[in-house]
């Protein structure tokens, strides 16, 4: 089952079950600064908002939940680092952290529903889908497994194995996710059964997550070569390198409509048209790129490693404005509500609107 996101949510790290980055609500062209909440440590996870919260965890291994206006309502300590961003679905905060620990928390008050064990660390987010009135909650780990579980009991229902570490997370579109991991290829599995549907030989080593949208899949590798791959044929379609660099794509791409937005470590952000992989525009942020861009209405949302937020023109890659946080941004906001939540390495989430 597919999932309408609403405008006032950002419940998954890309927004939606597809991992496209999109946002269904409108920025103001000039945020200001709404307030701040601070966290024990570096913050490497990145937010999600549903239901009036926003929840987040850090690097001091505890996850926060606040209010819209930056207020904690609840956090829940779980032993170790957290760098991969929660995922909230039907009232409940599923988030994993260095020991390999998958959680299941209450949304409304933190307590623990219950917890389940991979045998190394996860850091990226988990995603879901629903089949059959069952719900099924889906992360990778770097034991080289996509752990499936029951989301109401956290039973394994299978795992499956690649070739070496999950860093991303899964899309889930149609029945099927769709993962790459260090071992350079695209997964494809079937979310009821576990088992295999395709493996496509796609890159050398995919750090990021791959975007599900019309059949196609996109995503970068760690030797700068970006890549749209035709599923259904099991081929890539386009690939772009920027020749000079051939730096990492370590930020997941969007994709919203025709057009791709994807970020480099070599501090472009990118626009690209899907059909056929030419490059629109790019716009030069100053420094390194690892948090992944968010679309919202005529914006893209980027942050650097330099600490710099900004908003470009999606026609034209044009700047709209920059927000100086001075401190290393490498997840992607949250963008909901008319409002940006980032979390920044200073241990700081940052929420701006109007």
């Amino acid at each position: 089952m597919i999932w309408a996101q609403s405008s006032d949510s950002w419940p998954i790290f890309r927004g939606n079950q597809q991992l496209t980055g999109v946002s269904k609500t409108d920025l103001p062209t000039q945020p200001k600064l709404l307030w701040t909440f601070q966290t024990g440590d570096n913050i490497k996870s990145a937010p999600v908002v549903d239901k009036g919260k926003m929840v987040i965890g850090s690097t001091d291994g505890i996850v926060y939940c606040t209010d819209l206006q930056g207020k904690l309502i609840w956090k829940f300590e779980t032993g170790n680092a957290i760098e991969a961003p929660a995922l909230i679905h039907e009232n409940t905060v599923y988030i994993g952290n260095l020991d390999g620990t998958l959680f299941a928390l209450d949304l409304n008050t933190g307590a623990q529903k219950w917890e389940y064990e991979t045998d190394n660390q996860i850091i990226g987010s988990a995603n879901w889908w629903e089949s059959g009135g069952e719900t099924y909650i889906l992360a990778g780990s770097y034991d080289y497994f996509l752990h499936c579980v029951d989301a109401q009991t956290g039973e394994v229902k299978w795992k499956y194995e690649s070739d070496n570490f999950i860093n991303g997370a899964p899309a889930c579109s149609e029945g099927k996710t769709y993962f790459g991991g260090c071992d350079g290829y695209l997964h494809v599995v079937d979310i009821v059964t576990g088992k295999a549907d395709k493996k496509i030989d796609v890159a050398t080593y995919v750090p990021g997550s791959p975007a599900v949208h019309n059949k196609m899949a996109y995503l970068g590798d760690y030797d700068g070569r970006f890549f749209q791959v035709d599923i259904a044929n099991e081929k890539t379609s386009w690939e772009w390198t920027d020749e000079k660099t051939t730096l990492p794509f370590i930020a997941s791409p969007a994709v919203s409509g025709n057009r791709l937005f994807t970020a480099n470590h070599n501090k472009f952000l990118y626009s690209f048209d899907n059909d056929n992989g030419e490059k629109l525009w790019e716009y030069n942020t100053g420094n390194r790129v690892e948090a992944s861009p968010v679309v919202a209405g005529n914006k893209v949302v980027v942050a650097n490693m330099r600490g710099d937020l900004a908003l470009v023109n999606v026609d034209d890659g044009k700047v709209i404005w920059t927000y100086e946080i001075g401190s290393q941004i490498i997840s992607n906001p949250a963008v909901a509500g008319g409002r940006i939540y980032v979390g920044a390495y200073d241990g700081n989430v940052y929420c701006f609107g109007k």
